[in-house]
């Protein structure tokens, strides 16, 4: 890893000022180590290593040794040559600059940051004990004095603490013991050391605890005198001594009193830190007896019933277990929303996509929903929900399950149970009324949380996804063939009626069920009586498709506009001659609407493409020219009758003045069309008959004014939609497939060879620059087709092909249809063709080798 990726990693030191931007990702200069960088880290974890042996060795060589001799001397001068080198790389590290938190690496600036705080005390505590014992005079020649300079280096052991204090891959109790450990055993060392050094440097030796102690202690070894000067260090630091070792000189006094005055402090500083430790581990457990008592004794006070008390305990040990074990909810409430969003999403949302009452609704308004719910466990025979209380929460069911109790006659009744996936609530939420059920867990479950409020302001921001909600919870009710379901469905619909639902309807979802007075009740409200689904079908083209006289009436009074195309070009009244609602027809007829204002060329085609003749005759007693384009497909009625064979048809539309010699967008003419196909009696028929002029046509009924719109009676009852009607999200909110009138219809002949020919012509059209008239394009070279047959294998049959561009081609063809190799291609007659230009279309031909036409 290098320098580039240092900044990536999260610590306490590089953290960019309220409204600045991040410098974790800037590139520093070349030779500059950034201080995240990880061969860095290594490197200074194992100078720390290296400082615990200087906390070590400086007090042992102050105490015991008056110059510098054996291995410690040797090591010494290691390890003040490794820090010699830490010293250089100073001078190569990155520092953030605190007043601006921006990562500094301008080597000058570095350097003079350097020299300013601690590279004096650094280049002094490496400078070898030899050296400085010739330098200094005799007086100032111990070992000791110079060597405790190098104790400047502890400062890199508190870092390396406090930064593990903060990883959280080492465990925080552990380190702060470590700590105090190191942290009193350092005191110890050091007392001990010094106070060896105060016996052993006095000029008086007799006046001494060393010597009250022993007689003459230069003839022990130096880890006996060790070893008692740390005894005597621990029983102060403790206060258990002096029974045998106690200070004698009045140095030696005066730096016990200061011993132990340090001591209370330090034994102070431990118990504290060691007490908060044991105190931090305890206290959830703590305070979790703290709340069981609380409760208990609440319900004693109060002398509520057993079960609720139990229930209640029950529910508080859950939530210990829970919390403990996992990550508790005021943690979760401190992420960012984006983070907590997430970390929903990827538990739930597959889950909540199952449950029935978002069954085709979007992504969107699902991953809004998700984001807001709250996980809760409960436990065996707890109650989530009490009939009749306030619907402010619906939950669904994540793991466990729960009963539906209903309270009649003062008995509990079991009316049902939910499974995952499974959604309570909804009826009193949706509808805001009291709950129907006692909601209540027959094991440990974990239910998702959504309040009401949460809901209606996501809803409310995604109308048509509400209306697929409210279909989904009718349709369901309407499945359960439960005597207290069916009134609860007609009391909604009786809300739905007047429109005293909170749940943001539409007027799509009015007209799809066919609902008068619901979609009276919106319309008042001033909705927009042209509103559109989302494929431009309006409020009019759904009644329309249902035939529902009544919506259809309301709409027109309100100004709905009776012409207005959705996105594939159809009309409402187009919508109604499909469907074959008469009366829907005919209301619409006399209010404006015209088939001339959608697609009548997309209309025809679809007549034909259905074989209705009947619907033909409609759109033309309707004011439609069923001799027009269709927008989409670029083609004529025409067109499509000839390519489905449908001679009446066919004969239908000359009749009405179809031009016969106009071509389609593709260049095809009628009479090419049929030419090509083969269709004989189409021809025949061509031939046959002129076409009609447009002015001999059939003309259309005179359109009557528009009467007064009145109001009619109608049911209040509201009709619930079919298992069919509910298929799709797009049926739900804009009606059955009976409404989709027409659906863009691929050309029947777009794919075959002549969509390929024509858009060939057209290209080498382009390509040239030339105009060609519908008459050259008709009479244009097109594709023949020939039959060819063998002489060796007559017996095998003919074959019927597309002719080649040459005589070669045609041979491979024959010798690959026949599995011979042939050299010849003859007439009928036995004639030699020898140029390919003059085969024509339907010509039979023989094709034969040199020996067998020898022969």
């Amino acid at each position: 890893m290098d320098d580039k990726s240092s900044h990536y990693s999260i610590t306490s030191h590089i953290l960019p000022s309220l409204g600045a931007h991040s410098n974790r990702k800037i590139k520093l200069r070349g030779y500059i180590i950034s201080p995240s960088n990880p061969r860095y880290r290594a490197w200074d974890a194992f100078l720390v290593l290296l400082v615990f042996y200087t906390a070590w060795a400086t007090p042992f060589q102050f105490g015991f040794l008056d110059r510098p001799h054996g291995p410690i001397d040797t090591i010494d001068n290691i390890v003040n040559g490794f820090f010699a080198i830490d010293i250089i790389l100073t001078f190569f590290v990155a520092y953030l600059d605190r007043s601006t938190y921006s990562m500094i690496d301008d080597p000058k600036l570095i350097a003079l940051r350097y020299i300013k705080s601690g590279f004096m005390l650094d280049l002094i505590s490496i400078i070898p004990s030899e050296l400085v014992r010739s330098a200094l005079p005799h007086s100032l020649q111990s070992y000791g004095y110079f060597s405790m300079l190098r104790l400047w280096r502890l400062r890199r052991a508190s870092v390396m603490f406090a930064r593990l204090e903060k990883n959280r891959n080492f465990s925080y109790f552990g380190v702060r013991v470590v700590k105090l450990i190191c942290v009193t055993l350092f005191a110890v060392h050091c007392a001990g050391c010094f106070y060896y050094l105060l016996a052993a440097r006095k000029k008086d030796q007799n006046k001494t605890w060393l010597s009250l102690t022993m007689g003459n202690f230069r003839e022990r070894s130096t880890w006996e005198l060790y070893v008692m000067c740390i005894y005597w260090s621990i029983t102060t630091l403790t206060t258990t001594g002096y029974g045998d070792l106690h200070a004698v000189a009045t140095e030696e006094m005066i730096f016990t009193m200061i011993y132990m005055l340090f001591d209370l402090g330090l034994t102070a500083y431990l118990i504290g830190n060691m007490t908060n430790l044991v105190v931090h581990g305890t206290s959830n457990t703590r305070r979790f007896r703290d709340t069981i008592q609380a409760a208990s004794s609440f319900a004693q006070r109060n002398k509520l019933p057993v079960q609720l008390e139990e229930q209640m305990l029950a529910h508080l040990c859950l939530r210990y277990r829970t919390d403990s074990e996992g990550l508790q909810q005021q943690t979760l409430e401190t992420l960012p929303k984006a983070i907590r969003s997430g970390i929903s999403n990827h538990l739930f949302y597959s889950l909540v996509d199952k449950v029935y009452l978002f069954h085709g609704v979007s992504d969107d308004l699902l991953f809004q929903l998700v984001a807001e719910m709250k996980a809760e466990y409960f436990p065996p025979r707890e109650d989530v929900i009490l009939q009749n209380e306030a619907p402010t929460d619906l939950y669904i069911l994540v793991t466990g399950a729960v009963e539906l109790i209903s309270h009649r006659n003062g008995m509990d009744q079991v009316v049902g149970e939910l499974k995952n996936c499974g959604v309570c609530g909804e009826v009193g939420v949706l509808c805001y009324r009291p709950q129907l059920f006692t909601v209540r867990t027959k094991r440990t479950s974990q239910l998702l949380r959504l309040d009401r409020t949460s809901f209606f302001n996501i809803v409310k921001a995604n109308i048509g996804d509400g209306t697929i909600i409210m279909n989904n919870l009718l349709q369901h009710l309407k499945e359960r063939w439960d005597p207290l379901m069916t009134a609860v469905l007609a009391d909604i619909e009786h809300m739905l009626a007047q429109g005293r639902m909170d749940m943001p309807l539409s007027l799509c979802f009015a007209a799809n069920r066919g609902d008068d007075l619901l979609l009276r009740q919106l319309l008042k409200r001033g909705m927009d009586p042209n509103e559109s689904d989302s494929s431009g079908r309006t409020v009019l083209h759904i009644a329309a498709s249902k035939g529902s006289v009544e919506c259809i009436l309301l709409l027109l009074d309100f100004g709905a506009d009776p012409n207005r195309k959705d996105s594939e070009g159809n009309v409402p009244l187009w919508d109604a001659m499909v469907g074959k609602h008469e009366a829907a027809v005919k209301l619409l007829v006399d209010n404006g609407a015209t088939i001339s204002s959608g697609d009548v060329g997309q209309f025809a085609c679809f007549a034909v493409d259905q074989g209705s003749l009947d619907l033909l005759k409609e759109i033309i007693k309707y004011g439609g020219d069923v001799t027009l384009l269709n927008n989409s497909l670029g083609t004529t009625a025409m067109h499509t009758a000839i390519s489905e064979e449908n001679v009446e048809i066919v004969k239908f539309l000359v009749e009405q003045g179809t031009d016969l010699d106009k071509p389609d967008v593709h260049g095809w003419t009628p009479r090419a069309l049929a030419e090509y196909q083969g269709h004989e009696e189409i021809k025949e028929l061509f031939n046959l008959m002129q076409p009609t002029n447009k002015e001999t046509s059939v003309n259309p009924p005179e359109m009557p004014s528009a009467p007064y719109l009145k109001k009619y009676q109608s049911d209040p009852m509201i009709h619930l939609l079919t298992p069919e009607e509910t298929t799709s999200p797009l049926a739900r909110e804009s009606g059955s497939s009976n409404g989709r009138l027409m659906r863009k219809r691929t050309s029947p002949f777009q794919n075959s060879l002549i969509g390929f020919m024509s858009a060939r012509q057209r290209h080498h059209e382009g390509e040239s620059g030339q105009d060609y008239s519908s008459t050259k394009i008709a009479n244009s070279r097109i594709p023949c087709r020939i039959t060819i047959g063998c002489l060796e294998k007559a017996h095998t049959g003919k074959r019927v092909v597309l002719l080649p561009d040459s005589i070669q081609e045609l041979l491979d063809i024959g010798a690959q249809k026949f599995g011979l190799s042939l050299t010849k291609v003859l007439t009928e007659d036995g004639a030699l063709i020898e140029d390919i230009a003059v085969i024509r279309d339907g010509d039979h031909l023989v094709l034969a080798s040199d020996a067998t036409s020898e022969n």
